[in-house]
């Protein structure tokens, strides 16, 4: 059976420290691809690059701070990334395909649906798709932040077997190892959280937006979605097939999941809020322990504009996000009957069609 994988390779693994591609690290990760193809994986490539091989080509004399010159940096930066992997690509008969995103393109689920059918199509025909955030036309608000999120959600999206995300670093150390020699390095974790994320810091290089805090965010919503993840270097022939099977020179994240249906995945990352309701501490069980649907009566406040079908968030008591759903009330209904038991909601809404302000069906939690 044909295992996926898809692969994340940072900025800092592609480009030199002073930005432009390092065709020697482009040269290694198409043998490291070439290589998983021969074992029978079907690999799909994230990669990130296209900011900082663009910015010396362009000019700059550092990776640029404006938006308008990040953007004409990507534009630039993007062919020759990828000029640089189809040549690579090339030595061992390979295809590549490009697959530019925004967080825009996959707030439709119809859209979402699209991009899976190209995306099959592609690894039908022995093609490798290259994904890559498309930096030239996103703005900061609309972006995924960074391209370790693309990942998980790419991988989430082809329902993989592993997510390889590669990075300068070999694994999830308990302190920066670079500056503590008693840090202690994690081979496994099986879940992540507020203790592993304390370990995590920032941004490690100048040419990258990605540092370790991100790469736990990416683990955490691929291993949501059944999808275990590998953190961690690949510098070596054969490092990279190592990861995909469960060792290699990183951290590898575990999961007990099934994989996360398109729908509650789009739900989940994908889809943008048009509100948020604020319920109480029992609602907030009902949904998270239980396997409840929300009812008004556990609704405490509303916040934004939306209508019936749009998707809202839910926060605890406390401002906590608890996940999101897809509601059933306008907002002008659901603030009179916010608080209200059943009976008193169906007395003040006559011709209510469904009690549920948020059915469990139409529902993801995010804690």
């Amino acid at each position: 059976m044909i295992k996926r994988i898809v692969v994340k390779i940072g900025s800092s693994s592609l480009t030199g420290s002073q930005g432009g591609l390092n065709h020697d690290a482009i040269a290694y990760f198409a043998r490291e691809l070439a290589g998983l193809y021969k074992q029978g994986y079907q690999p799909l490539l994230v990669t990130s690059g296209a900011v900082a091989a663009g910015f010396s080509a362009i000019g700059y004399m550092q990776r640029p701070k404006k938006l308008h010159e990040k953007q004409a940096s990507a534009a630039v930066g993007q062919a020759l990334l990828m000029r640089a992997y189809q040549e690579a690509l090339a030595e061992y008969g390979h295809v590549a395909a490009q697959i530019l995103l925004t967080r825009t393109d996959f707030h439709s689920r119809k859209r979402i649906g699209s991009a899976v059918m190209t995306i099959e199509e592609l690894l039908e025909r022995g093609i490798l798709p290259i994904f890559n955030e498309n930096d030239t036309v996103s703005v900061d608000e609309l972006k995924f932040g960074d391209n370790d999120t693309l990942s998980a959600l790419v991988a989430n999206l082809v329902k993989a077997d592993r997510l390889v995300i590669l990075t300068d670093m070999d694994g999830l150390y308990s302190a920066d190892p670079r500056h503590d020699p008693q840090a202690v390095k994690y081979t496994v974790i099986d879940e992540i959280g507020d203790d592993i994320y304390r370990m995590a810091g920032g941004a490690g290089s100048n040419v990258g937006t990605g540092g370790m805090r991100s790469k736990l965010d990416a683990a955490r919503i691929a291993t949501r979605g059944g999808v275990p993840v590998f953190v961690g270097r690949a510098k070596e022939d054969g490092d990279l097939q190592a990861a995909a099977e469960g060792g290699g020179k990183g951290t590898h994240f575990t999961t007990t999941l099934s994989s996360m249906p398109v729908k509650k995945q789009w739900l989940g990352y994908l889809s943008r809020p048009f509100g948020a309701l604020i319920v109480d501490a029992g609602a907030q069980r009902a949904l998270t322990e239980n396997g409840r649907s929300l009812l008004p009566v556990g609704i405490t406040a509303v916040e934004g504009q939306f209508h019936a079908g749009d998707v809202v968030e839910v926060r605890g008591p406390h401002g906590d996000i608890v996940g999101r759903g897809v509601v059933n009330y306008d907002m002008e209904d659901l603030q009179r009957v916010c608080g209200l038991p059943g009976p008193q909601v169906l007395e003040t809404l006559n011709g209510l069609h469904r009690l549920e302000a948020i059915h469990r069906d139409e529902w993801i939690s995010l804690q």
